[in-house]
């Protein structure tokens, strides 16, 4: 099936749409306590305000513009003004030092910068003092400080109004599939970021693979809720220009605090969403359901058994069937209206979703679906169809994408969506493309449906001093099954058996304190033998689920946990393993001084 013609750049599928869509409203976001909307006209208007703004501050096409905002609508018009303008956008994580960000302006060679917040721009500020190439930075609120000499800094307001009066500059006409739309920095789990160039075209047949998956659950109206960083791949094609080019709605969640809330208010039809927030919700729910015992915790436990011996294909009994309409009605509509009541796909991706965690979520009727990508494929690569989901693996392929398993077991990825390389790194581009296949650096296998399992990352393989492979991912997400374990780090490289840094859940530390009267420091907490002794059934009960090579023997607590602010979580919360592994190995090493004290 050939993909759906979108047009030859992101800005025409944004022009396609908008001229079916009018004032329609496409982006919403709270501002003073009520959702405002942008409506397609309003975006195009300000969009191309902006780009003729930027075109008349000497913005050329193939420039680059920094782009460092949080998710609001802004983010959106800004990203399709700079494209407009035939310039390349640079997103930024909000969660970006000033070094990151210096490092970003001078490897990118960007030429001016746009940015929301007065907080942000404290970061921004300084390392625009060290890039003399920046001459115009676009802020959304007023700067604190003075901006550095060679550069020009207006608000938002001013460089539409300016931008209104300027010469016509839409390069929407002459934008093809092979002109470089966005450079996507890789987050990494460790070492210098590298950037991915992307073009129009690539993003374009990711949106389409996307439209040909999901149109058998019936494409219309749709509503999205956006709260992933617009700065990542994944979010930026699944999360903006997808709901873009089928003529969607986006609302932008106020917090992740505020997210529970913003659920119930937008009622989304379609949530991109990564196995964080999966691992969180399920220790909350299952917390909660503890919390309430009784009857109604015997009836959702029913409730998840039931489901999955459906979802696995066991047998029901007479009691399940019998059980299974009332069911239904008390535990499993209560969890779906918890995600607004009308989704019609809550698709997970970004990093390995536990099949414990993934199981839950569909016994309870959720229309989960596993996808697997890199921002080096725009980024989705394969994902499980509605209707056909099998949350152990990640799908098969999206359509017009060929993946193919090296003799090493590597996933090897070719297609229109495969990146064009690179930015300034020739030798990582023919590493990355060797032999014309994009080099993911994950292990997997088909099964014989052709649906992508992913076994590991190759590079993250313990082999132990017996030779055997070991995957810490699978052990990771065991440990991290139990409602006491909030992360876990395994290690075992040459090593006879493998030993875990954990950090317990902060809830749960909390609760466990209270109970004995304790004051709830986390540091005192992880250090009492009482403490310990029950972090330590956990892991037995984790241990039972692994095989003997995979058990964890002995392990180590730690009281904060892995943050982005730390250093030691991406900013799509994968942990970079091999930083902690750095800075903990001297605890990791102490682990085996003794004889294993965790089950065997």
């Amino acid at each position: 099936m050939a993909l759906p013609d979108l047009g030859s750049s992101l800005p025409d599928a944004f022009r396609r749409s908008c001229r079916q869509r009018g004032e329609a409203p496409l982006f919403l976001a709270k501002r003073e306590g009520r959702w405002q909307a942008w409506s397609w006209q309003q975006v195009d208007a300000e969009s191309a305000a902006l780009a003729r703004f930027l075109a008349a501050r000497g913005v050329a096409p193939g420039d680059r513009v920094l782009l460092l905002a949080e998710n609001r609508p802004e983010w959106g018009i800004a990203d399709l003004a700079i494209m407009r303008a035939g310039a390349i956008t640079v997103p930024a994580y909000t969660t970006h030092t000033s070094a990151d960000l210096a490092y970003l302006l001078d490897h990118s060679e960007a030429v001016a910068a746009i940015c929301s917040t007065r907080a942000l721009a404290r970061r921004l500020l300084p390392a625009l003092a060290e890039a003399p190439a920046v001459r115009t930075l676009v802020v959304l609120e007023p700067l604190e400080g003075e901006p550095p000499a060679h550069l020009e800094a207006v608000s938002w307001q001013q460089a539409l109004a300016r931008g209104e009066k300027a010469p016509a500059a839409d390069f929407t006409e002459r934008a093809g599939p092979q002109d470089l739309a966005c450079f996507i920095y890789t987050s990494g789990t460790g070492g210098r970021p590298k950037g991915v160039m992307l073009t129009h075209g690539n993003i374009l047949a990711n949106v389409g693979g996307a439209i040909r998956l999901l149109e058998r659950v019936g494409l219309g109206d749709e509503v999205f809720l956006s709260f992933l960083p617009l700065s990542h791949a994944y979010e930026h094609t699944a999360g903006l220009w997808f709901p873009i080019a089928i003529g969607a709605r986006i609302h932008y969640a106020e917090s992740m605090e505020a997210l529970a809330a913003n659920f119930a208010e937008v009622r989304p039809t379609i949530v991109t969403c990564v196995p964080r927030l999966f691992e969180v919700m399920h220790q909350r729910i299952r917390r909660q359901v503890e919390r309430q015992g009784g009857l109604r915790a015997r009836l959702f436990a029913r409730a998840v058994e039931i489901g999955r011996k459906r979802y696995e294909g066991r047998p029901l009994g007479l009691f399940d069937r019998l059980a299974d309409p009332l069911l239904e009605r008390l535990v499993r509509a209560r969890v779906r209206a918890r995600f607004g009541g009308r989704l019609k796909a809550l698709v997970s991706g970004g990093a390995p979703l536990s099949y414990e965690v993934g199981v839950f979520f569909v016994a309870l009727g959720l229309p989960l679906l596993q996808g697997y990508g890199q921002t080096e494929a725009a980024p989705v690569i394969s994902c499980n169809p509605p209707g056909a989901s099998r949350i152990e693996t990640v799908g098969p392929p999206l359509e017009g994408v060929e993946v193919v398993i090296a003799e090493d077991g590597e996933i090897l990825v070719r297609g229109p969506n495969v990146m064009k390389g690179y930015f300034k790194d020739e030798v990582a581009t023919a590493r990355a493309l060797e032999g014309g296949w994009l080099h993911t650096g994950d292990v997997g296998a088909f099964d014989p449906d052709g649906y992508l399992r992913i076994t590991d990352r190759k590079k993250d393989i313990i082999v132990n001093s017996g030779g055997d492979n070991i995957a810490p991912q699978k052990v990771e997400a065991t440990l991290c099954f139990e409602p006491e374990i909030l992360q876990a780090v395994v290690y075992g490289d040459r090593r006879p058996y493998l030993v875990a840094l954990l950090v317990p859940d902060p809830d749960f530390v909390a609760a466990w304190a209270r109970q004995r009267g304790l004051a709830p420091e986390p540091a005192a907490v992880v250090a009492h033998g009482d403490f310990r002794r029950t972090i330590a059934a956990a892991v037995e009960r984790a241990n039972r689920r692994l095989s003997a090579i995979e058990r964890v023997r002995r392990f180590d607590l730690l009281a904060e946990p892995f943050t982005i602010d730390n250093g030691f979580m991406t900013p799509t919360l994968k942990i970079r393993r091999q930083r902690v592994f750095d800075h903990y190995r001297e605890r990791f090493e102490r682990l085996y001084e003794s004889q294993p004290t965790a089950a065997a």
